[in-house]
């Protein structure tokens, strides 16, 4: 039997029950002959708990203390979990995602892997043990703590399996796999079997929150077998590989949204070469992520340009503007709140004309208005009212044919 990661999230130990029953599925594991490297989220809202505590104190916390507070959620996860197992009659050890070997960037808050140690894992796989890991942490090369941003347990997970060559890696959550929509919001979303790294890294991207979407594109990059898989039933999950099965010969795999958009005008740029480059690395100077844009001209001299971003980047980005106005040479910036972006992924769209046409139709049927538009091979992405955003879910995913009769369910709410 083979190394196996896997990685449990934070409603899976959300509570001690939850975290024995844990411990339970890692021993059947380790009786089957499986080495088991698990990496932890903290438990529950623990992380929104510890974020809200900061906010008590100052509105501007520093990143780095920041990074020193949230990494204590995991400590206590991966602690409870080894104990669990001790008392079962099974050796484990946690680990720290310094202990682990993780070395990232030197950045908090969005740091990146950038290589892993396995030594000390692979020394205490060979004293017999259960290897516990906290996510979401490391360690930078100036010996600074470091976060990889909300949801970075799935990338903790998948870079620990391409590091050891793990025979698999196991995402488990409080959904039995992949759906064609949250199934939150679309009680007659269905589980998919498989998906393509692809169309699995889209709907990350674009707000379906069962994969962090630089898990994703790790998985792809080193080929890791990557599962997802509910932490709460033996059902199977859904794999996540170079070419999913074509079982079901649909042409939009899954409908996905994103509440967290806010829209940013910079109204009277002079229309020169250079403009976009001049705005944008200036954002990304500042660590502003931009998603969709869209240039307009209204006269030869001056154009006005609209980006999305994250809402928690709204403010950054305002200030970043604001900060360079008379660099840029901008008139203004006007900014939109209270967005969603709702996209429809499928591989099938590359060979069949008119998937975005059905779109729009339906959107404007339902009386929504459209904001913005982004395209590529495999999906198509609306910027809508926020307020819209369940009605435009679920008439989308029936257009496409992705309703079922079951109904979905959703653990750990």
């Amino acid at each position: 039997m083979g190394l196996i990661v896997q990685k449990y999230g934070g409603t899976s130990v959300g509570t001690i029950e939850r975290i024995l029953r844990v411990a339970d599925r890692i021993i059947s594991y380790k009786e089957e002959g499986h080495d088991v490297v698990v990496v932890v989220s903290a438990m529950g809202k623990s992380t929104d708990v510890l974020v809200d505590m900061a906010k008590q104190i100052t509105a501007y916390p520093s990143e780095r203390e920041m990074d020193m507070l949230l990494t204590t959620g995991e400590q206590v996860s991966i602690a409870l979990l080894s104990m669990a197992l001790h008392t079962k009659g099974y050796d484990a050890i946690s680990l720290t995602g310094w202990q682990a070997g993780v070395t990232t960037e030197d950045i908090h808050g969005r740091a990146r892997i950038q290589q892993i140690n396995t030594e000390r894992i692979q020394a205490e796989l060979g004293r017999g043990r259960v290897v516990i890991v906290a996510g979401f942490q490391g360690i930078s090369a100036e010996g600074e703590i470091t976060t990889l941003g909300r949801g970075g347990s799935d990338t903790s997970a998948v870079a620990l399996a391409a590091s050891l060559n793990a025979e698999k890696c196991e995402i488990f959550t409080d959904v039995s796999g992949v759906y064609t929509a949250d199934p939150r919001v679309v009680p007659a979303a269905s589980k998919l079997d498989s998906i393509s790294y692809d169309e699995m890294l889209e709907l990350a991207n674009l707000g379906a929150g069962v994969l962090h979407p630089r898990s994703v594109e790790a998985a792809k990059k080193y080929k890791v077998r990557l599962v997802v898989r509910s932490s709460f039933t033996a059902e199977d999950g859904t794999y996540v590989e170079e070419v999913a099965n074509m079982e079901t010969g649909r042409v939009v795999s899954g409908v996905a949204h994103d509440e967290d958009v806010s829209k940013v005008t910079v109204v009277g740029m002079p229309a020169k070469v250079g403009t976009l480059s001049r705005l944008f690395n200036t954002l990304a100077d500042n660590q502003v992520n931009v998603d969709i844009i869209i240039q307009s001209s209204y006269d030869a001299a001056e154009t006005n340009i609209s980006f999305t971003v994250a809402s928690a980047d709204l403010k950054k980005a305002l200030d970043t503007l604001a900060a360079n106005q008379e660099t840029l040479g901008f008139e203004k910036v006007d900014h939109e709140e209270g967005l969603t972006k709702v996209s429809i992924v499928g591989s099938g769209m590359v060979n069949n004309p008119g998937v975005a046409a059905e779109m729009f139709r339906v959107l404007a049927e339902q009386e929504i208005s459209i904001k913005m538009v982004s395209t590529s091979d495999i999906k198509v992405s609306c910027v809508i009212p926020a307020h819209l955003t369940e009605l435009a879910v679920r008439s989308l995913h029936t257009a496409y044919g992705l309703d079922v009769a079951e109904t979905a369910v959703v653990h750990g709410l």
